[in-house]
């Protein structure tokens, strides 16, 4: 497959793996890379620029493909300057910025050979990125995972919205996970998916405990809601009696000091990592609903990869 992301980034199948902050390290990038996509290293999540610049190079001991190293810059008060200018000097293959105004990152990386990626969840979001420099646009929908944008807009009118406003790449994300999805991004016009939740359930995504993936597998469409809505930062999670805990805060109109020790990085990590489900959350997209197994990432690809001769074949005698 050959699409604009594709020979942007030099990858096999236009498959982004998504932020995942306190997931996405270097097992889980270097096999998503090495499965012909673009795996993606969590810099936020690490303690300091020292820890992501060693994690950038197991990355590069486990794979030689093109990987990336994505900055949620929108955590409260935590500077990021530092752990970009490691990047810089890494000279990493490809980053993404979500989660803020990407400028000051985007310009860290000015007369560089890094592509740059910015996740957006609106069409002026998208339209400004790329007046920024961005080399491509990652377009969340309201299926999606962790952090989303205001609007309540869905994947399918998003994209098509975004592809027509901007110049650049569009990669489609929220709600895909597997070729269908991917198939239907390209026909909306994006030229690749960007996919998270779906990566949290494989084998080598090794930090997040397997009661965790399990939930993922047992989710139902109703098995996730939105939290945050109430401080302007609106995020899917999978529902349990923390996320219930957290509404009635808002409804409350507790703010953001009221909200902080429920919605803070320790209480998604005693879920996510510990399996403490109900001390704490995790987030998750509506595609919960499609993930039934916790394959390899190679299985994960090669299972995409049938979707697409499927649908190929059944486009050909359309």
């Amino acid at each position: 497959m050959k699409t604009r992301v594709t020979d942007l980034l030099n990858i096999e199948l236009p498959i982004i793996q998504g932020g995942l902050a306190h997931l996405a390290y270097a097992e889980l990038a270097a096999a998503v890379s090495n499965a012909g996509g673009l795996g993606q290293i969590t810099a936020m999540s690490l303690k300091d620029p020292e820890s992501l610049r060693k994690e950038i190079h197991i990355v590069r001991e486990m794979t030689d493909q093109p990987f990336g190293v994505n900055f949620a810059i929108g955590q409260h008060g935590r500077p990021f300057e530092d752990m970009v200018k490691v990047a810089v000097d890494e000279e990493v293959p490809a980053i993404s910025v979500t989660g803020g105004n990407p400028k000051p990152v985007l310009d860290m990386f000015q007369n560089t050979n890094t592509k740059k990626l910015v996740l957006v969840a609106a069409k002026r979001q998208a339209v400004k990125a790329e007046e920024l420099g961005a080399d491509a646009v990652m377009v969340v929908g309201y299926e999606g995972g962790g952090h989303l944008g205001r609007d309540d807009i869905g994947t399918f009118v998003l994209t098509p919205e975004v592809v027509d406003s901007v110049n650049i790449p569009v990669i489609a994300s929220g709600g895909i996970s597997d070729g269908r999805g991917l198939m239907a991004a390209l026909a909306l016009g994006a030229e690749g998916i960007e996919m998270g939740t779906r990566f949290i359930a494989t084998k080598e995504c090794i930090h997040a405990h397997e009661s965790y993936k399990q939930s993922l597998i047992e989710a139902n469409e109703h098995a996730t809601v939105l939290i945050k809505k109430s401080i302007g930062a609106p995020a899917r999670a999978l529902k349990n009696n923390w996320t219930d805990e957290i509404l009635e805060l808002e409804a409350k109109e507790a703010g953001y000091e009221g909200l902080k020790d429920y919605i803070s990085g320790e209480a998604n990590k005693r879920y996510i990592h510990e399996g403490k489900q109900e001390e704490g959350f995790a987030w998750a997209g509506q595609v919960a609903l499609r993930i039934n197994e916790v394959p390899t990432v190679q299985e994960l690809f090669e299972s995409i990869k049938n979707d697409i001769r499927q649908i190929q074949s059944k486009w050909t005698n359309l």
